[in-house]
């Protein structure tokens, strides 16, 4: 039987900052003997991840000894000007990559679950106008992606080959197990692998209860949602409440008066999260 993880071509990691992304480069480095040459890993930083996001990027490069490219979308006047490589020091931790994204054609826009721009523009085009710039021919059969076997209406949207959990047959219950035998892990809760901190702190593809939750837990989270959702609003008035990220449930100010109340309001609902790009 083929090893899924080994890589015999020029290949992408896109490292989301998980657990799952995380342990599907450690099985590539142990198939590997090491990062081979004709592989690169990549990390998006939005500057809405969580800092124990940030700090697990930076100890997997530390303790594993792989180079990790860390990339941040800017705004420039052409396309392909639109990234900047970072560190784990200089990564933006405030938000300003989304909101350079958000207002990249002269009015806000905010992303939503049928316009993903943000995945397109902070992940997707950022990565790849990078590996344009060092000289790739990029397209994205090369890009290898933290998907699960047990993810599969998000793993059949994607080549096989692209997928090597999947083709591994790895579950999350597996990655919960490999982490807590690691000296390190990501310093974010962990549900037998997977966490509802992950990937941006609020996305907007989390459910309603979970972004409840994670207000309630801290009421500043909710501050940078907010004050993309009020910029948005009064220069699209016309718009009204249509300049949200969400049209289908309450406003982030209202989820963040709604949690200062301390009530349970969203409790009983059974909303499942909406996959993207970003993953585990």
């Amino acid at each position: 039987m083929n090893d899924p993880f080994k890589i015999i071509e020029p290949t992408v990691i896109s490292f989301s900052g998980g657990r799952t992304s995380g342990y599907m480069l450690w099985r590539i480095l142990q198939s590997n003997n090491g990062l081979p040459d004709e592989a690169i890993v990549c990390f998006a930083n939005t500057g809405k991840e969580m800092e124990e996001t940030l700090k697990f990027v930076h100890d997997c490069e530390a303790n594993w000894g792989v180079p990790i490219t860390w990339l941040e979308f800017q705004q420039a006047e052409a396309p392909k000007d639109r990234f900047k490589v970072v560190n784990y020091k200089t990564a933006s931790r405030n938000g300003e990559p989304f909101a350079q994204s958000i207002d990249q054609n002269g009015k806000p826009y905010l992303p939503n679950p049928v316009a993903r721009i943000c995945t397109i523009n902070l992940k997707i085009k950022v990565i790849h106008h990078y590996l344009k710039s060092i000289g790739w021919k990029h397209n994205e059969n090369m890009d290898w992606v933290g998907i699960r076997a047990d993810e599969q209406r998000r793993a059949a949207k994607i080549a096989r080959h692209r997928t090597p959990l999947v083709a591994a047959g790895i579950t999350k219950e597996d990655v919960g197990n490999f982490w807590g035998g690691q000296d390190f892990d990501l310093g974010l809760p962990n549900n037998k692998g997977v966490t509802m901190h992950g990937n941006c702190d609020l996305c907007f593809l989390k459910p309603t209860n979970q972004i409840f939750t994670l207000i309630k837990e801290k009421p500043e989270r909710a501050i940078w949602w907010m004050n993309m959702e009020s910029h948005a609003q009064s220069s699209n008035k016309k718009f009204g409440d249509g300049a949200r990220f969400r049209k289908d449930r309450p406003s982030y100010k209202q989820l963040y008066e709604y949690a200062k109340s301390q009530q349970d309001m969203f409790s009983d609902l059974n909303e499942e999260a909406i996959a993207c790009f970003c993953g585990d």
